[in-house]
């Protein structure tokens, strides 16, 4: 995955988000960036799309309250210098004066499909879907071929639970640029999330041919942002053990079988059966795993 894709992975804020510059129970939706920008450093790509949230009590996660804490911008400042500034401001997080930067760039901008991703991004990040929704709408309307836009657009609707709406993005971004990891996988966790886990497999199977690293930018945590099942992320994890087993990459297929045990699935059972593991029945370490019977989470 570049390093300006962000792609909220999906998998619950499985998040993934785009910018050309960024499953657990599906990833998190990889939220994808604009390139020719300042870039978020590659820990900060890696995060989870979800935002900062905290707990109402209640099991509700809800985004911390902005403080915007840096004077508004001049109208004297050059679109770039605004651009520049808000990019720098979203990496520090700071994402409500981010908005009001891109904001005023945009009058004089003449990429303002970018300046509306981005935007859009800093108000996904501020779990304000309404808005970031009508900003990557508007990208989308200033330049139809912006596929880190669709993509972001699915992040929108997947974050709402709203599936179909998020795959008909998602393959709209894919269409437009099938290379993508990140998209693939944000794909697969929309359809991991409808239970059609052929297709997820699919999707998850070509994301990890793009990249062999495509699931390990975002933090499973993502996920819980829906309240996904302990059911459904130990099948998501069994499922790319999988993966990574039948690509040869055996530390991280140990490390998502453990997590597939920890997590309460039949993984002993199923591992004696499917065929992605014919090579490893006698590894001793794969032995060792299933003989120690991880401790499940609760649930």
């Amino acid at each position: 995955m570049s390093r300006s894709s962000f792609a909220l992975i999906s998998g619950c804020l499985l998040f993934l988000l785009a910018v050309s510059s960024p499953a657990q129970p599906a990833p998190s939706p990889h939220i994808g960036s604009q390139s020719g920008t300042n870039q978020e450093k590659p820990s900060d790509v890696k995060a989870p799309i979800a935002p900062a949230t905290h707990n109402d009590g209640g099991g509700t996660m809800r985004a911390p309250e902005q403080v915007r804490r840096i004077a508004p911008p001049s109208f004297t400042t050059s679109p770039k210098e605004l651009e520049q500034t808000a990019d720098s401001l979203r990496v520090q997080k700071l994402y409500a004066d981010a908005v009001d930067y891109y904001r005023a760039a945009l009058p004089k901008a003449g990429n303002p499909d970018v300046l509306y991703n981005k935007m859009g991004i800093a108000e996904l990040l501020m779990l304000r879907l309404g808005e970031a929704k009508k900003s990557f709408e508007r990208a989308i309307k200033a330049n139809r071929i912006n596929a880190e836009a669709y993509n972001n657009l699915g992040v929108v609707h997947y974050e709402e639970r709203n599936y179909r709406r998020a795959i008909k993005f998602y393959n709209k971004a894919i269409e437009l640029n099938p290379d993508s990891a990140s998209f693939h996988s944000n794909l697969g966790s929309a359809y991991f999330s409808k239970k059609d886990y052929e297709r997820a497999n699919q999707e998850y199977a070509r994301a990890l041919t793009l990249d062999p690293e495509v699931f390990e930018h975002h933090s499973p945590a993502g996920i819980s942002m829906h309240a996904t099942t302990l059911e459904d992320r130990a099948r998501f994890s069994y499922v790319i053990a999988k993966m990574y087993a039948k690509s040869g990459d055996t530390d991280r297929c140990l490390q998502y079988l453990r997590k597939a045990m920890e997590e309460g699935f039949a993984v002993a059972q199923n591992f004696a059966k499917d065929r992605e593991f014919d090579n490893y029945r006698k590894d001793n370490r794969f032995v060792s795993l299933l003989a120690q019977k991880p401790v499940p989470l609760p649930n």
